[in-house]
């Protein structure tokens, strides 16, 4: 069900349909972002929260997640993942193509703590010169 889970989230931000993604989330979700730059929030938590960080998501950006990769844990509610995201930034046309770490918990089958390695810089310098709005305007000014 955790890996599921986890599928399902990157099926459901490739697609951009961004009310489906939060509901697989508990109601007290927290989204962390251990790397978070100056301005950048480290963390979201709740449905309000998460649908208003990622709304804009599919505005920004068209992605393609590839190479999904589980560890294997000894907890069936834990998933880590290692994957990847080939894709383009719509406001400059620059290539967005990220690695990712995550480690996600789940309860019930729904996402509990899903906690985010990834880069920012290369979000930036995919945004760097477009005006964007929402998180994302904090993320193109790394550039």
């Amino acid at each position: 069900a955790a890996q599921q889970a986890f599928r399902d989230h990157l099926k459901y931000l490739s697609a951009g349909q961004i009310d489906q993604w939060v509901e697989l989330f508990t109601e007290d979700g927290v989204l962390e972002f251990p790397y978070a730059p100056a301005g950048f929030p480290e963390s979201v938590k709740g449905k309000t929260e998460l649908h208003e960080y990622m709304k804009n998501f599919p505005e920004h950006f068209e992605v393609e997640f590839t190479d999904l990769r589980f560890h294997e844990t000894t907890d069936p509610a834990l998933v880590i993942a290692e994957f990847a995201s080939r894709g383009t930034a719509l406001a400059t046309g620059r290539p967005y193509n990220q690695r990712y770490i995550s480690l996600v918990e789940t309860r019930d089958g729904r996402i509990s703590r899903y906690v985010d390695y990834w880069n920012p810089q290369v979000a930036a310098e995919s945004l760097r010169g477009a005006e964007v709005d929402g998180v994302f305007s904090s993320i193109r000014d790394l550039a």
